[in-house]
C-alpha cells in the first residue's frame, strides 16, 4: 500500500462502476432500468384475466428457471421470505416431532417462533457463527427446519447428503440466499421458500412457497391446533386451495414489483439460465476468496472452506491488534471504515449482520459484476491500511 506524505495510504485508483453489495435488498441486475418494466397492468385488479395471467406466468417461469420438480406446487405469499416460511411452519409443523437446526441469525429466528407453536417435541441443534451443527443428529422421523445458506454468518451447507431421500419426516428448507445461486437437490427438501429481492435483485415484499407433493399431503390431511389468520391459509375444507398456486394471490400483490420480477426473469433467461446464475456467483465468490487468501489481516467467517457461502460473504478481521480490541470497539472501528468506503462510494451497505460477528458481508449474487468485486477489495484494503495508521497514532 503506498503511502501518501502525509502518512496516509493512497486511494485506489479504480471504483467499482456500482458500489451496491447490500445482501438485501440485493443490486439490480446489470443493464436495469425502470423503463424496461412492463407497466400496463398497473392501476388494475390483480384478480382481472390479464394481470392475474402475469402473476400466473411469474410463478411458471421461476419453476421453470429453478427446474424445480415438474409435481411440485409454487405460490406467491405476502411477506418476503419471511411470509412464506411461517406460513410454512404454522400450517404444518406438529403432526411430528420437529428438529430445528441452528446457525445464523434467521435459523434462530425460526427456532423461537417454533418454541411459540405448542409442539410435542422440540429439538434445537445449533453451532456458533461460522459453524454448521452436528447434521448427524436429525432423526429421519421427525420434521426438519433449516436454511439451506446462512444470510448473516456466510455458512452454507455443502450438500444435503446427511439427509434420507425416503425419510418419514418433512424438510422445510429457507432457501432465500441460496435459490437460483446454486443446485439444490429438491429430493431431499419438501418445502422451499426464498424472495426476490435476494439473488434476482427485485423487489421485496413477496416470498415464493415451493411444496413437494409430500408437503401437499401434510397440508391436506393435518389441521394444525392453532389459528391461522387468513394470509397463512392455503387449504379449504382439508383441500389444498389450488388458485393460489396459479395466480390468484392470497391477498393483493404489487404488480409493479410482479413486473420487476419478470424484467429479472427475463434477464436470467438472456444469459442461459440458472447454470449461468451459478457461474456468475462462483466467478464472484473466486474473486473474494483470491483476496482472502493473499491478505494476512482478513479470513473468511465460515471455519470448514466447502460451507463458505458464494453468496452472503461473510469475513473477519484476524489482525492481532484489531482482535485485542474490546468487540464494542472492534464494531466501532468497522463501522469507521464503513463510513470512509460510502464518502468514498466505493461499497455500499457491506457491514456485518447486527447480531454477527464484527466484519464485513459482501453480496456476491449473480447480478453483481465481477469487476466491481476486483474493484472494491483494494478500497477495503485502504480502509483497514487507514484504521490501522489512526489507531496506532492514538495508542
Amino acid at each position: 500500500m503506498i503511502e501518501k506524505a502525509n502518512g496516509f495510504p493512497e486511494k485506489p485508483s479504480l471504483r467499482p462502476q456500482d458500489p451496491r453489495f447490500s445482501s438485501g435488498p440485493c443490486k439490480k441486475y446489470p443493464g436495469w432500468d425502470i423503463s424496461h418494466l412492463n407497466l400496463t397492468q398497473l392501476g388494475r385488479s390483480h384478480r382481472a384475466k390479464q394481470p392475474k395471467q402475469r402473476l400466473s406466468d411469474a410463478i411458471s417461469r421461476s419453476h421453470q428457471l429453478l427446474k424445480l420438480p415438474a409435481d411440485w406446487k409454487l405460490a406467491i405469499v405476502p411477506g418476503s421470505d419471511t411470509g412464506a416460511f411461517e406460513i410454512a411452519m404454522w400450517s404444518m409443523l406438529g403432526a411430528r416431532a420437529v428438529d430445528a437446526l441452528v446457525w445464523d441469525s434467521f435459523s434462530s429466528d425460526w427456532a423461537n417462533d417454533l418454541g411459540t407453536l405448542g409442539l410435542s417435541e422440540l429439538n434445537v441443534y445449533s453451532a456458533e457463527y461460522g459453524d454448521l451443527p452436528d447434521l448427524s443428529q436429525i432423526n429421519s422421523d421427525n420434521d426438519v427446519v433449516m436454511v439451506y445458506n446462512g444470510t448473516t454468518s456466510g455458512v452454507r451447507v455443502p450438500n444435503l447428503d446427511w439427509l434420507d431421500t425416503d425419510r418419514d419426516g418433512l424438510v422445510l428448507c429457507d432457501a432465500t440466499s441460496a435459490a437460483f445461486a446454486m443446485p439444490i437437490d429438491f429430493s431431499k427438501l419438501d418445502v422451499v421458500t426464498w424472495s426476490w429481492q435476494k439473488v434476482l435483485g427485485s423487489e421485496g415484499a413477496h416470498g415464493m412457497l415451493a411444496l413437494s407433493p409430500k408437503a401437499v399431503e401434510r397440508l391436506e390431511s393435518y389441521t394444525p391446533p392453532r389459528a391461522l389468520p387468513k394470509i397463512f391459509q392455503l387449504t379449504k375444507k382439508q383441500k389444498l386451495v389450488e388458485g393460489i398456486f396459479s395466480g390468484a394471490t392470497i391477498n393483493t400483490p404489487s404488480m409493479l414489483a410482479v413486473e420487476d420480477l419478470h424484467a429479472a426473469l427475463d434477464w436470467a433467461d438472456r444469459i442461459g439460465g440458472v447454470e449461468s446464475l451459478w457461474q456468475r456467483t462462483n466467478q464472484n465468490f473466486d474473486i473474494i476468496d483470491q483476496w482472502v487468501q493473499r491478505t494476512p489481516w482478513v479470513g473468511w467467517l465460515a471455519i470448514a472452506p466447502d460451507t463458505c457461502s458464494p453468496t452472503s460473504m461473510c469475513l473477519k478481521i484476524i489482525d492481532p491488534e484489531f482482535n485485542q480490541l474490546e468487540n464494542n470497539e472492534q464494531q466501532q472501528a468497522i463501522n469507521l471504515m464503513l463510513s470512509w468506503l460510502t464518502e468514498e462510494n466505493c461499497a455500499l451497505d457491506i457491514a456485518n449482520y447486527r447480531s454477527a460477528p464484527a466484519g464485513f458481508r459482501i453480496w456476491g449474487g449473480a447480478t453483481v459484476e465481477t469487476a466491481d468485486l476486483i474493484a472494491l477489495t483494494p478500497w477495503i484494503d485502504w480502509a483497514f491500511a487507514n484504521f490501522k495508521q489512526q489507531n496506532n497514532k492514538v495508542t
